[in-house]
């Protein structure tokens, strides 16, 4: 096999390996018992992205999108959604225990620049599902995502008044990088951040993410 053979074969394995994840859907429940679903995010879920947002207490848009206005720009919410799976990945959580299924978390990994090795994480879970283990649970497979393509760390940007965020990225193992004008800075290494959620005796939720992709 050639080098162009090699890196045929690669790209063949890659591409696979994204529609296998891309087309899971991971059953599972929060702390409290909660049934839930995690999914990968598509175009298609504009709607439900609105609705979470708008779910969402003043406090809580505030710290995710350093704005607690009830409704984001149109333009905010197509970045959102515009989803492809490499350079923007991205996975929700749906809530299908409640009768309206609701959307009730997402994180997302952005690159910095196509292709590049490097992106910006960001995770947004609603109120009523504070504390269950859903932020850990849906980063998981994010993380898994990201490794397979090549995503290889992961800049963190929060209110430094964020607690919660705080918590999440140093159990992930992430080393802080700096504040600017309240704005912390962590660099999160992919791989230690799904080894960490691996090792985690207390996140059942993350064990049947892991066991679904089997990371």
């Amino acid at each position: 096999m050639n080098g162009t053979d090699g890196n045929q074969a690669g790209r063949a394995d890659g591409a696979a390996r994204r529609r296998r994840i891309e087309d899971v859907a991971i059953h599972s429940r929060l702390n409290d018992g909660t049934a839930v679903v995690l999914r990968t995010i598509t175009p298609d879920d504009a709607p439900l992205i609105r609705d979470g947002i708008a779910r969402l207490s003043a406090e809580s848009r505030y710290l995710r999108f350093f704005s607690p206005a009830p409704s984001l720009p149109d333009a905010v919410i197509e970045r959102l959604v515009d989803v492809d799976g490499h350079d923007h990945i991205a996975w929700g959580a749906i809530c299908s225990s409640c009768p309206d299924r609701p959307a009730i978390g997402a994180v997302h990994a952005v690159r910095h620049r196509p292709d590049g090795p490097v992106g910006e994480f960001s995770v947004a879970v609603l109120d009523d599902f504070h504390g269950q283990g859903l932020a850990r649970m849906m980063t998981a497979p994010l993380l898994v995502h990201c490794l397979a393509e090549g995503l290889v760390e992961l800049d963190v940007h929060m209110l430094s008044e964020n607690a919660a965020a705080r918590r999440l990225v140093k159990a992930l193992g992430a080393r802080w990088a700096g504040e600017t004008a309240g704005v912390a800075e962590y660099r999160l290494d992919v791989a230690a951040g799904l080894e960490a959620l691996r090792s985690d005796a207390d996140a059942p939720g993350v064990r049947d993410v892991l066991a679904a992709l089997s990371a």
